[in-house]
């Protein structure tokens, strides 16, 4: 299932992020609050368990989270949204899979991964900015279901009509959280109108 969060503050900094002017350090700030927005809606539904407390009053009943939290980001650019998880869910843990993508087959190539082996029984969340070709988000998904992974999500900052069809042909089981769904992919498979290359504007390597 396909989520675009509306909320006028993601709007709002997403019109910022889109913006070829807005320096590095203020896109990276920028980023760090949509992430907190995205990591929001996203985490809505995770299952929770009773539990006993004692307020200074008396005992009553609460709720803890009922699974661990895995958020695992595609490097570079998915260390971007991360944050936004970890504020709600300090306790997280955090993967890292490193992917790039062929210059010339425009496929995704595996360079790195460090999972946490809680992956099989945690929520999963996969994170990257940009759901272009769907190439990186697919296989970063098969990577993790084929560790173990069963309960993922994706959430990303900016998705294309083209990487959303793949996703749900590929991994129809996967829910897919975005801030917004752009027009196309151009020839050169860059999302339009799309923020540019979001690992770049990150880190200020443009």
């Amino acid at each position: 299932m396909l989520t675009v969060v509306d909320h006028p503050l993601l709007k709002r900094a997403l019109t910022t992020l889109r913006d070829r002017t807005t320096p590095y350090g203020a896109f990276r700030r920028t980023l760090a609050d949509v992430s907190s927005i995205l990591a929001y809606e996203a985490l809505r539904t995770l299952p929770v368990e009773p539990v006993r407390v004692a307020t200074p009053l008396e005992e009553t009943e609460g709720d803890r989270l009922a699974r661990e939290v895995v958020v695992v980001p595609v490097l570079r650019a998915g260390l971007g949204l991360v944050d936004g998880f970890v504020r709600y869910v300090p306790e997280a843990r955090v993967g890292h899979l490193g992917m790039y993508r062929d210059e010339a087959s425009h496929e995704p190539v595996d360079y790195y991964s460090n999972v946490p082996p809680q992956v099989a029984d945690a929520r999963v969340f996969v994170v990257d900015p940009m759901l272009a070709t769907g190439g990186s988000a697919s296989g970063a998904l098969g990577h993790l279901k084929q560790r173990g992974a069963t309960d993922l999500s994706f959430v990303c900052l900016v998705a294309a009509p083209e990487g959303v069809a793949r996703l749900d042909a590929e991994h129809p089981d996967v829910d897919v959280v975005t801030a917004a769904l752009d027009r196309e992919l151009d020839a050169d498979k860059f999302i339009r109108p799309g923020l540019g290359d979001a690992g770049d504007r990150i880190f200020g390597t443009a």
